[in-house]
C-alpha cells in the first residue's frame, strides 16, 4: 500500500480517505474504489483553514459582481477549496470521488485528476457558454474563469442556462458565479462582468490552458482567435444559426472559421438560436475541450464540425 511520502498526500487525509472509501460496483461487475460524496464533505470540513484564502477570494471577486451578494457560504458547508483538497488527494490514492464516478471509461484516474488541476478560460455566458460552463465544471474542471458584461433579456429564455424568471435583468457572470457553487464549489470559477477588449482579452487569458469561444455575434471572435494565438492556447470555437451549428478547434496562427466570416452581422440574427442546436454545439465545444485539459490530443484540431439538425446530418470538414 502506497503511504503519504510515495503520493504526497498528507498522512492523516489519506488515513481518513482510505477508512472511509468504499467498493461501487459497475453494472459489469467491475469494482472500484469510492470515496462517498459526503464523506467527501465530511473531511473537508475538518481539514482547517486551508480553503480560507481562496474562499475570500472568491467572494472579493464576486463582490465585484453589480447585484452579485459577497455573504459566506452556508454554515456548516465546507469551503470549495478544501472539497478539491480531498478531491485530488483521493485521487492522487487511486479513489475515485463519487461525483465523479459517472466518469468512469471516459476518463482515467489520472486524467480526472489532470482536469481537476486544469484551467480555462471561457469568453460568452450566454447560450453556449452558460451549457459549456456548466458541462465543465460537472466533469471536474478544477480551474475556470468566464467573462460576459451583459445582462439577461426575457428573449435569453429559449435557450440560455442560466436565464430565469428570477436572474432577468441580472448580470450573466453573477448567475454563473452563483451557479458554480451549487453545481460543484470544489472548482476555483473566477467571473468576470466586463466585455473584454483586446488588452483584456489579453490579460483574461493569462495563466490558462485553453480559451473557448463562446461569443455571439462575429464582432470580436477574430481579436479573440488572435489573443488566444498570442497566448499560445488552443481555441475551440462554436456558432449557431437556425438549426444549424459549427464546432472547431484552432491551434496557434492556425486557420480560423472567424478568418472567413468577416465582423458583420452574424447569421442567428436572422435564423434565430433555439435551445436543441444550442445544447448540441456546446456539448461537443465541452467534449472537445476535455479532450484537451486532460492531455489528449485534440480531434477537432485544422477541422471544423458542422451539424443540421432538421436533417439530422454531422459532417466534419478541414479548415
Amino acid at each position: 500500500m502506497p503511504g503519504a511520502k510515495s503520493t504526497g498526500v498528507d498522512a492523516q487525509l489519506e488515513k481518513r480517505i482510505r477508512a472511509l472509501a468504499q467498493v461501487a460496483h459497475l453494472p459489469d461487475g467491475r469494482g472500484i474504489s469510492v470515496l462517498p460524496f459526503y464523506f467527501v464533505q465530511d473531511i473537508a470540513r475538518t481539514i482547517g483553514r486551508s480553503g480560507a484564502r481562496s474562499g475570500a477570494r472568491s467572494r472579493a471577486v464576486a463582490a465585484d459582481l453589480p447585484g452579485q451578494s459577497a455573504s459566506a457560504k452556508l454554515p456548516g458547508r465546507p469551503k470549495g477549496q478544501s472539497v478539491a483538497t480531498v478531491e485530488r488527494a483521493a485521487l492522487a490514492l487511486g479513489i475515485l470521488p463519487e461525483r465523479y464516478l459517472r466518469n468512469h471509461d471516459a476518463y482515467s484516474l489520472e486524467e480526472q485528476l489532470t482536469l481537476l488541476d486544469s484551467r480555462a478560460a471561457l469568453v460568452g455566458l450566454g447560450g453556449l457558454g452558460g451549457y459549456t460552463l456548466e458541462l465543465l465544471a460537472r466533469a471536474g474542471v478544477g480551474h475556470l474563469k468566464a467573462a460576459d458584461g451583459d445582462e439577461f433579456v426575457a428573449s435569453n429564455l429559449n435557450r440560455q442556462l442560466y436565464a430565469t424568471r428570477r436572474s432577468l435583468g441580472g448580470y450573466k457572470a453573477a448567475a454563473a458565479a452563483a451557479r458554480m457553487r451549487q453545481v460543484n464549489p470544489a472548482v476555483a470559477f473566477e467571473p468576470v462582468a466586463h466585455f473584454l477588449d483586446a488588452e483584456g482579452m489579453a490579460r483574461f487569458l493569462a495563466g490558462t490552458q485553453l480559451c473557448l469561444d463562446a461569443l455571439g455575434g462575429l464582432k470580436d471572435r477574430a481579436t479573440l482567435a488572435r489573443q488566444a494565438a498570442k497566448a499560445g492556447v488552443p481555441l475551440v470555437t462554436a456558432a449557431v444559426a437556425g438549426q444549424c451549428g459549427l464546432v472547431a478547434t484552432v491551434l496557434p496562427f492556425g486557420t480560423c472559421p472567424a478568418d472567413f466570416f468577416g465582423a458583420g452581422a452574424g447569421a442567428e440574427d436572422s435564423q434565430g438560436t433555439p435551445a436543441p442546436a444550442v445544447a448540441t454545439a456546446a456539448s461537443i465545444m465541452a467534449g472537445e475541450a476535455l479532450n484537451i485539459l486532460c492531455g489528449r490530443e485534440p480531434k477537432l484540431a485544422g477541422k471544423m464540425l458542422l451539424f443540421d439538425l432538421s436533417r439530422m446530418s454531422f459532417e466534419t470538414v478541414t479548415l
